[in-house]
């Protein structure tokens, strides 16, 4: 939870859409003083920021500071504003229950009166690019992934000459040789019509696997550019998660709430005479993704990693417990290293 200033006399809270943005002005007693609605364009943040000027506020509250939020963040943050994310305002149960854009803006401005469920807004620039190269590799392997099961499936129940030449090549090998399938005169309408989708679908699999491939180079380029020590340990992909995830220096106030940030916060799930911890199935999931993936490769190749399993077995702990307690330290290493970076990173 984000420290609020205790003089706080206005708070703007907006909630945002593709098409305008609608903000309240509220007291620090919750009184609601002014509602506007502007097109969500630089012309609307210019009156945002004169509406907000007016009302003396010194704190915004916005829902979706990384979506339809991002251009009035950019802005307001621009001006040396004081920007919180708000979670997504809680709504009474919809029988009874009444919404609008006014309502759902005052909401969140009295969320952050409250100070509960905030967070600084991610930066932009570098962090920015990252994660766009980030989530369109994301979606090249997936439809790459998605594209490889349909050859599979189409080699299944391809006729018998086609299924005997290919059911037993390697997939590298099975993408090459059905990309360059060609058609004949002497093959029968359904022999044809198969040819046709297997060369299709593999070169379909091969361009992702190009594109996902031409990503990770600009990513390489861009992590090694900000944090070459995080590239030395991690691959790229991994780093620019972590790097994007964590975003700037302070953002996160210790490397406990990294680490509740990422779902590697241990849980407490005692009960009776047995204490235990289980795993925590929150917070970041593409960060948990990236701390998971770190523990597998170490769990495999190094040796330190090797002998704190081999002794945490010996304890009686499971590989499950064992996994999470490695989340936890690779947590507090990682969050570390990110905060020695540069303070202009």
């Amino acid at each position: 939870m984000l420290a609020l200033h205790p003089d706080l006399d206005v708070v703007i809270g907006v909630d945002t859409h593709n098409d305008t943005h609608t903000a309240a002005a509220v007291s620090a007693t919750g009184a609601v003083l002014e509602h506007l609605t502007v097109p969500a364009d630089p012309a609307g943040y210019r009156q945002l920021i004169g509406f907000g000027r007016r009302h003396d506020a010194r704190l915004w509250a916005i829902e979706g500071t990384g979506s339809f939020g991002a251009g009035l963040t950019t802005a307001l943050l621009a001006r040396c504003q004081r920007v919180v994310e708000v979670d997504r305002p809680q709504r009474p149960a919809r029988r009874g229950g009444v919404k609008s854009d006014d309502i759902d803006a005052v909401r969140a401005a009295r969320q952050a009166l409250a100070g509960v469920g905030l967070s600084e807004p991610r930066r932009r620039g570098d962090r920015e690019a990252i994660r766009v190269l980030l989530s369109t590799r994301g979606q090249a392997i997936t439809f790459r992934t998605r594209a490889i099961s349909a050859l599979h499936a189409l080699v299944t129940s391809a006729p018998d000459g086609l299924r005997e030449r290919l059911r037993r090549l390697p997939l590298g090998q099975l993408l090459q040789t059905c990309a360059g399938l060609r058609d004949s005169s002497r093959r029968s309408v359904e022999e044809s019509a198969t040819v046709l989708a297997m060369r299709s679908t593999a070169r379909r699999a091969l361009a992702c696997e190009r594109e996902a491939a031409e990503l990770e180079v600009q990513l390489d380029r861009l992590v090694r550019r900000l944090a070459p020590e995080l590239l030395g340990q991690l691959g790229p992909v991994v780093a620019g998660q972590v790097i994007t995830s964590w975003s700037h220096h302070r953002r996160i106030r210790s490397e406990a709430a990294f680490a509740k940030l990422g779902g590697a916060a241990p849980i407490e799930a005692s009960s009776g005479t047995v204490t235990r911890h289980r795993l925590n199935r929150s917070g970041d999931r593409q960060l948990n993704r990236a701390l998971h993936t770190i523990v597998l490769v170490r769990m495999r190749q190094d040796s330190a990693t090797k002998d704190y399993v081999q002794r945490r077995l010996a304890q009686g702990k499971t590989i499950r417990d064992i996994k999470r307690c490695l989340k936890r330290y690779i947590a507090r290493q990682l969050f570390r290293q990110l905060e020695a970076l540069s303070p202009t990173t």
